[in-house]
């Protein structure tokens, strides 16, 4: 895993709530010395007000509402008050060499990327930052003084004043600055809410994204049998135990679970020409009926399961969710989003679905909107044989980023001949598997099919979760 130190602010850090008020007090003054001068043109406002102003107000933003998490993203509004100092001195030194503004500019951006790798742990030492700080406040002071006499020593200090807030927030925010030491992944630069980007994957993989661009022309379709003798032994001893709604369903959900504990590459998905793993998190997408009849209305469900949750956590997931489904009215939250763009009418939606997923590819789709959704997830199941039929091959949506389809049908005897010439009857399941190529390679698949094959053999190791959950690279 990723070894690069995290860094972190806090709510409960009475220095934290400084550093914002520092912040939104520079903010504040730069508006009411907009108000007092006049706005001037339209380079200026924006320029000199309304970007160092929004600057100010992200920055307390940030750390107020995720600095525990994405305390690295403060490093845009940093870059926003670097390009704000570029203008400042473009209009300083106008009619000087351009060389020299040139070296300004350059000296404030390489302050900002500085500011940027030290958020992101690149630079260990945090206290770097305090050397940091110390150049663009004396640069701004020399030049608000170099041409002043010492009467106006306090216009100059208020002239300075909300550029002075603003850095006395960011020296605040190094003492409020602490490192992460809970011993789990934090997201950076490339990550996305429900991934993490994978990063050292070999050349081949990185490459095959931008080649087989959607992912219905990137999919394998794979066939298996499975022999269920045992697994209906397990099934029966389920329900004497009292879990009377156990079946099938739960102990592919089980097995799947188990399998991501031991391959994590198959909890991974793509977006935007990227791999990503969930990590810890196995989301099931599946479609729910009211009742089982052909004019039922159809509601999807998303189960977050963990890798090491045994077959009765599986169990008692899944049916709470399921219950609270077919006994609720038509109102869940995936209804209620799926009638709200049905409410769009049809060219305004296109648009919408479009934005959705611009939103999607560059991982800026919001949270809430990634829960309901049933196309991001780690697997779709479908099972076939409560309807009586053999599985299908479903296809992957190009919208979202399942990279797994499962299908399951109906239970089916055979008669086979021994070894010895006895004939035996024996009953199989048949699935049937839609695979993104472009998460793990061939050899890999194999793999989990035939791991997950041996827990159907020997079901009762899902009563106690892993020894060992291995994690995917980085």
């Amino acid at each position: 895993m990723d070894k690069r130190i995290r860094f972190y602010v806090s709510r409960k850090n009475p220095l934290t709530w400084l550093m914002a008020l520092c912040m939104i007090a520079s903010a504040v003054v730069r508006i009411i010395f907009a108000c007092v001068r006049g706005t001037g043109d339209a380079g200026f406002i924006w320029g000199q007000t309304v970007l160092p102003v929004a600057a100010c107000l992200l920055y307390a933003l940030i750390c107020l509402m995720n600095g525990q998490e994405r305390y690295f993203k403060t490093a845009i509004p940093v870059f926003m008050m670097a390009l704000y100092l570029c203008f400042y001195t473009k209009t300083v030194l106008a009619g000087f060499s351009s060389w020299l503004l040139f070296l300004y500019c350059f000296l404030y951006l390489t302050l900002a990327t500085i500011y940027a790798l030290t958020v992101d742990g690149r630079i260990r030492h945090f206290w770097v930052l305090l050397l940091v700080y110390m150049v663009p406040l004396a640069v701004r002071a020399a030049d608000n003084w170099s041409q002043l006499e010492v009467r106006f020593v306090l216009h100059s200090v208020w002239e300075l004043a909300p550029d002075g807030l603003f850095l006395l927030g960011l020296i605040l925010g190094v003492f409020a600055t602490w490192i992460q030491n809970d011993g789990k992944y934090h997201s950076t630069w490339g990550d996305r809410s429900d991934g993490r980007r994978l990063r050292t994957l070999y050349p081949m993989a990185q490459i095959s994204p931008y080649i087989m661009v959607t992912r219905n022309s990137s999919d394998n379709h794979f066939a298996d049998t499975v022999e269920i003798s045992n697994v209906e032994r397990y099934i029966r001893q389920k329900r004497r135990e009292g879990m009377t709604n156990f079946g099938l369903t739960h102990v592919i959900l089980a097995a799947y679970v188990r399998t991501v504990a031991k391959y994590p590459g198959l909890n991974r998905f793509l977006s935007g020409q990227k791999v990503y793993s969930r990590g810890g998190d196995v989301q099931v997408c599946m479609t729910i009926k009211k009742e089982m009849s052909s004019d039922s209305p159809d509601s999807v469900i998303k189960l977050h399961l963990k890798p090491t949750d045994t077959a009765q956590d599986v169990y008692r997931q899944f049916d709470k969710m399921v219950e609270e489904v077919k006994n609720a009215p038509l109102n869940s939250d995936f209804d209620n989003t799926a009638r709200a763009l049905s409410l769009i009418p049809g060219v305004f939606l296109k648009f919408v679905v479009w934005l959705l997923r611009a939103l999607d590819y560059f991982g800026l789709l919001p949270r809430f909107l990634l829960e309901v959704s049933p196309f991001h997830g780690s697997m779709f199941i479908t099972s076939m044989g409560s309807l009586g039929i053999a599985p299908i091959y479903h296809h992957l949506y190009d919208f979202g980023n399942l990279p797994v389809f499962c299908a399951f049908g109906c239970k089916r005897r055979a008669n086979e001949v021994t070894a010895e010439g006895e004939v035996v009857q024996r009953k199989y399941l048949d699935m049937k598997f839609v695979l993104d190529e472009r998460i793990v390679d061939g050899f890999y698949y194999a793999t989990v099919i035939k791991y997950m094959n041996r827990i159907f053999q020997h079901p009762e190791i899902l009563d106690e979760p892993p020894t060992e959950v291995n994690q995917d690279i980085d």
